[in-house]
C-alpha cells in the first residue's frame, strides 16, 4: 500500500489552557485536493501550521511525505509549497521580480522555471506589471506561482481565495484542478461550502475539532439523514418562528427568499398546514438537495 501524502494521529495543540487543535486524526493519499472546512478560529491554520513545522504539536504525531513534522520540519518545508492568508508580496516589486526574488529563496535561478511558473497560473503577460497595482485575485494568482516555483509535490493552500471576487474564485479552482491532474497533492482550507464541493474528500472543524471526513456526496448521505424542504412562504420572519416550533422539525433556516426545512418525520402537507393556520401565505413547497452547509450545521449542533 502506498505511504499517505499526509498522516496525522491525535494531533493536538494548545496555547496555554486554549485548545486549537484537538486529538485530530487523517490522512491525504497522493494526488488528492482534500479541503478543510469551518469558520475561522476552528484551527485550520494552525492544523497547517504544525504540518508544515512551522508550530510544534503539543501532543500527538504526523508525518508530511514521510517526514516527521516535528524532528524533520525542514526536510518537509523544502518539499511542500504554502500559501498563507496573507502572503508577504512586495508591492514595489513587479510580478517576475517577486517570483524570482521567492524562486531564489527556494535555490531556484532557471530563467525558464520562473517563466514557466508565471504561464502556469495566468500571468504570462503581466511579467512588468507593479505587484501593488494588480486586484486581489491576480495577487492571489501570485501568490500560488511563489508557492509553486520549486514544483513541489504536495500544496498547502489556506484560504487563498479569501476576499477574492466569485470570478476569480473559479479560476482560482480550475488552476487547483490543472495541478491535482498534474499529481501535486492539495490541502486547502476554507470557509467557503460551495468552494469544499470542488474536493474530493472533506474535513469538516469545528472549535478545534475534526467532526468528520469523507466525500462531499457521503457526508451529506450519512449526515443528512432526513427530508429537505425548501419552503416559499411570507412573512419569512414569522414562518422561522412557526416551523421551528414544529414537533419533529430539525432545523429551520432563511435561504435567501423561501425557508430551508430539514426534517425526517414532518412531511410537505403538515408544513403547509401548520403555516396556514397561522395565516401565513404559502406559494409553494418543494423538495431540495442536502449542502455542505446543512452538514456543517448539523455536526456543530
Amino acid at each position: 500500500m502506498t505511504e499517505p501524502v499526509i498522516s496525522v494521529q491525535n494531533l493536538t495543540r494548545r496555547f496555554g489552557d486554549f485548545v486549537a487543535v484537538d486529538h485530530i486524526n487523517f490522512e491525504v493519499g497522493r494526488g488528492e485536493i482534500v479541503g478543510y472546512l469551518g469558520p475561522n478560529g476552528s484551527g485550520k491554520t494552525t492544523t497547517i501550521r504544525m504540518l508544515l513545522g512551522l508550530l510544534r504539536p503539543s501532543d500527538g504525531h504526523a508525518t508530511v511525505l514521510g517526514f516527521d513534522v516535528a524532528r524533520q520540519s525542514e526536510e518537509v518545508r523544502l518539499r511542500v509549497g504554502y500559501m498563507s492568508q496573507k502572503f508577504a508580496i512586495y508591492d514595489d516589486l513587479t510580478t517576475l521580480e517577486n517570483l524570482t526574488f521567492y524562486g531564489g529563496v527556494y535555490g531556484v535561478t532557471d530563467k525558464a522555471r520562473i517563466q514557466h511558473t508565471l504561464e502556469l497560473v495566468g500571468l504570462k503577460g503581466h511579467e512588468n506589471t507593479l505587484t501593488g497595482d494588480m486586484s486581489t485575485g491576480w495577487r492571489q494568482r501570485l501568490s500560488l506561482g511563489i508557492a509553486l516555483v520549486h514544483e513541489p509535490k504536495l500544496l498547502f493552500l489556506d484560504e487563498p481565495t479569501s476576499g477574492v471576487d466569485p470570478t476569480a474564485r473559479r479560476a482560482f479552482w480550475d488552476l487547483i484542478y490543472e495541478l491535482a491532474e498534474g499529481g501535486v497533492t492539495i490541502l486547502v482550507t476554507t470557509h467557503y461550502m460551495d468552494e469544499a464541493e470542488y474536493c474530493e474528500r472533506v474535513g469538516v472543524m469545528r472549535d478545534g475539532k475534526l467532526l468528520a471526513m469523507d466525500t462531499p456526496t457521503n457526508l451529506k448521505k450519512t449526515i443528512i439523514t432526513g427530508n429537505v424542504w425548501e419552503v416559499f412562504a411570507l412573512p419569512l420572519e414569522r414562518g422561522v418562528e412557526i416551523l421551528s416550533a414544529l414537533s419533529g422539525v430539525e432545523r429551520v433556516g432563511l435561504a435567501g427568499d423561501h425557508l430551508r426545512v430539514i426534517s425526517q418525520r414532518v412531511e410537505k402537507e403538515t408544513l403547509e398546514n401548520a403555516l396556514r393556520v397561522e395565516n401565513i401565505t404559502v406559494e409553494k413547497i418543494e423538495r431540495g438537495e442536502p449542502t455542505l452547509e446543512d452538514v456543517f450545521l448539523a455536526l456543530a449542533r
